[in-house]
């Protein structure tokens, strides 16, 4: 038997390997020897029985050892080498190279053809040595931009860590992990707009260059000349002087040295977002900034205990205070506020060196009219802001912000965040239709106790006057409280209204307590943001913008960016977010209001569409409406709030039918007369698609009552509201209704109306206060 297999082992050994050998066949478990008596793995069987040994297969874990070193010293090699080539950028870095090489960047008209504005960078910006800025501000800026800034060489690779494990924690971008060293280089090289992996890892090659051959020190100083501070603050002694100049008499030509712990951490704050932190757009979130840096600093002992409390007690720059530079600019409200879209975009080196040519969506025809307009006021003492946007682009057409830029560059239409009153109300009546209640349903006008998820909600008419019955549709053109307190509180519900409001345009966050349906909001709104949600009825229930809107779904101030290797254009863009029919259906009761309601005062004899409101002891006045092309959002008051209006309109109160409706109505007719001039064969206008034109009543005058508060010699005694809780910022809730009868609108019978108007509900967050039209 040993024999046997003996001879077969040979013979397998012996055969030539040609073609026509029998195949082989795997046979699992056994093993044949391969010479060295060793057994690889498995054992090839031909077809005659013969066991063949398959040569060894390589060990795959080793090879993707092997292969991902090489990968990795590939990488180093790459990195290492791009390291080396960009160490030639770094003489291009000194501020002062990029303060010769800048250039001004200008803004046009709608047409491209006329000239806006012209932003500047090296007018704006002083450049200072290490030690004209005080220690103070150094120490602040590091507490927030870079706690280890003294450590790392350039890149920081904790921090970097840090920000992803932050970002996995939060599920979103929630810290950044880029040096001071790494900003300063990013701003130096312009490159705010490439963020690619290529530029990113060019700029930290360049970071880990500059660490090398600059000290820290030269680094922190070059980075404070090139940051932007907001409010046209290029550079810590723009920031300096700009902010606190009036608070240092005399410090030029030296103010950042002059800076104490306290004002150092306002400025360092503002470095992230100057808009988001301004003292003078947001108070509140830059009070809370400054406080944040000052703890840093305290935590790493750049402050004392004693020191940090005496600098939190400290206040906030008044607004009148900040004197921000002189604008080049023929509407500077409305350049100012497109100059930080673009820094928020392009980054401050791009937007005031980088030579950009904007072509911007505003019609300077149109903004002479609306400051025309505006005029009316004639300087009485009460305030106006207008926001004009185009039904078909949102494009803003015209801004007013205020009476005068340099003496007061708080812009009222985009930053002043105002009581809206009874012009909310067209939000409570869209998520009410919505819902399926229908414009003729009769409601009881009367005293009421609401019970409901939040409480009881007690509401009354101003001075007692109800309807008796009305339907929604009238409720709406009288500004009933009484029924409009229903329809929201109990059958809609406040979650509902806010959230319908969100999607129609409403950015600032919204309060559900009971009195907001009737729009007594704990936080106000922008005119802006009423403008941008009534254009989406004006579009038939689609929200209106662009992918250069001034933020996400909103308006476009801008539609082209060249230069720089920039080449934007904007790409119009519309998405639904109330029903055609309902829209159509608030549009109709609507143009009730301006025809036979409370806004009768906005009629120019074509279509038009809108609401009045005013708020407590009339601080707040508004009318915002819309025609076939154009949406219009007018708000009158005094700047400061809480100061009533009791005899500005000829001795009688300001309400939202009086001065705001007669300056909607004096700058739609002047775009008429505009628009007529450049087509003269103007075709009829034309209401939005689905809307059933209602005969508006002829224009009244100057002296035709929008609501009947006018028709007084004197304002009457006011009831105090039941139950009233005071307005967080001094701007109580809706406001006093008209006493004169207003008539019954078309869409749905009603009885005699009554004067319009409720009182405040008792649950109001900034209370209810009696409905104005």
């Amino acid at each position: 038997m040993p024999d046997e297999q003996g001879k077969r082992s040979t013979r397998r050994q012996g055969r030539a390997r040609t073609g026509d050998e029998p195949p082989l066949t795997l046979v699992d478990g056994q093993g044949a020897g391969n010479g060295s008596g060793k057994v690889p793995g498995q054992t090839l069987r031909s077809a005659d029985g013969g066991n063949r040994s398959r040569p060894p297969r390589v060990n795959r874990a080793r090879l993707s050892v092997i292969l991902f070193g090489l990968l990795v010293l590939a990488l180093i090699s790459t990195v290492f080498g791009m390291m080396m080539a960009v160490a030639q950028d770094l003489p291009s870095l000194e501020t002062t190279n990029e303060f010769k090489a800048s250039k001004n960047s200008v803004l046009t008209d709608n047409t491209g053809k006329k000239r806006l504005a012209v932003l500047t960078g090296n007018e704006n910006r002083i450049l200072v040595g290490s030690g004209d800025i005080a220690p103070s501000v150094k120490h602040a800026v590091i507490a927030i931009e870079d706690k280890r800034f003294f450590a790392h060489k350039g890149v920081d690779y904790q921090g970097i860590a840090r920000a992803l494990w932050q970002d996995v924690l939060r599920r979103k971008a929630a810290q950044g992990g880029s040096t001071i060293t790494q900003q300063f280089v990013k701003n130096a090289l312009l490159a705010q707009t490439d963020r690619s992996i290529f530029q990113k890892l060019k700029e930290a090659g360049l970071a880990y260059q500059l660490e090398r051959k600059w000290s820290k020190d030269k680094i922190l100083t070059q980075y404070l000349n090139t940051v932007y501070f907001g409010e046209g603050a290029y550079g810590i002694e723009s920031a300096a002087r700009i902010y606190f100049g009036r608070d240092h008499p005399g410090c030029e030509p030296h103010c950042a040295a002059a800076l104490d712990p306290a004002e150092s951490a306002l400025l360092a704050g503002l470095i992230a977002s100057p808009s988001a932190y301004s003292p003078v757009q947001n108070p509140s979130a830059s009070l809370k900034r400054r406080n944040l840096v000052l703890e840093n600093m305290r935590g790493q002992g750049f402050l004392s205990s004693l020191e940090y409390d005496d600098m939190t007690k400290r206040a906030l720059p008044p607004v009148d205070k900040i004197s921000p530079p002189h604008k080049i600019s023929s509407s500077p409200y409305f350049t100012a506020w497109v100059e930080q879209q673009l820094v928020d975009r392009y980054g401050t080196g791009t937007t005031f060196g980088g030579g950009l040519e904007v072509r911007t969506t505003l019609d300077l025809e149109f903004q002479k009219a609306a400051e025309e307009a505006v005029g009316r006021l004639g300087g009485i003492g009460p305030q106006a802001a207008l926001v004009a946007l185009d039904n078909k682009s949102g494009g803003v057409r015209a801004m007013v912000g205020g009476p005068d830029f340099e003496k007061q560059p708080f812009n009222l239409a985009t930053q002043g965040r105002r009581q809206p009153g009874s012009a909310f109300k067209p939000f409570t009546l869209v998520a009410a239709l919505e819902k399926g209640v229908s414009p003729g349903r009769t409601f009881v006008s009367a005293p009421k106790t609401l019970n409901g998820p939040l409480g009881e909600f007690k509401v009354k008419n101003y001075e007692d006057r109800y309807a008796g019955s009305a339907s929604l549709a009238t409720a709406t053109a009288i500004s009933d409280n009484s029924v409009y307190a229903e329809v929201g509180y109990k059958l809609v519900g406040t979650r509902a209204v806010a959230r319908t409001a969100r999607r129609m345009g409403i950015r600032t966050p919204i309060s559900t307590n009971p009195a907001m349906v009737l729009g007594g909001l704990k936080v106000g709104v922008t005119p802006l943001e009423m403008a941008d949600s009534y254009l989406t009825l004006a579009h038939g229930g689609s929200r209106v913008s662009g992918t250069l809107s001034a933020y996400d779904g909103g308006p476009v101030a801008y539609t082209r960016v060249k230069g720089s290797g920039i080449g934007d254009e904007n790409d119009t863009r519309s998405e639904r977010v109330v029903p055609e029919g309902v829209a159509s259906q608030a549009t109709q009761i609507l143009q009730t209001v301006v025809s036979s309601g409370t806004g009768k005062n906005a009629a120019t004899g074509d279509f038009a569409a809108g609401k009045t409101g005013t708020t407590e002891n009339y601080v707040d006045a508004w009318f915002v409406g819309y025609s076939d092309t154009m949406t219009v959002a007018v708000w009158v008051g005094y700047p400061t709030g809480g100061r009533a209006m009791e005899t500005e309109y000829r001795g009688d109160p300001v309400a939202g039918g009086t001065y705001p409706a007669e300056i909607w109505r004096d700058f739609m007719l002047s775009v008429n007369r505009i628009r007529a001039t450049r087509t003269p064969k103007k075709e009829p206008d034309q209401p939005p698609p689905g809307v059933v034109p209602v005969a508006p009543a002829p224009s009244s005058g100057a002296t035709a009552p929008s609501d009947g508060n006018q028709q007084r010699s004197k304002p009457r005694k006011k009831k105090a509201p039941a139950a009233e809780t005071p307005a967080p910022q001094s701007q109580p809730p809706e406001n006093p209704a008209p006493t004169e009868p207003v008539p019954a609108p078309t869409p749905a019978p009603a009885p005699t109306p009554t004067p319009d108007g409720g009182s405040g509900g008792s649950n109001g967050a900034a209370g209810a206060g009696p409905g104005q039209p």
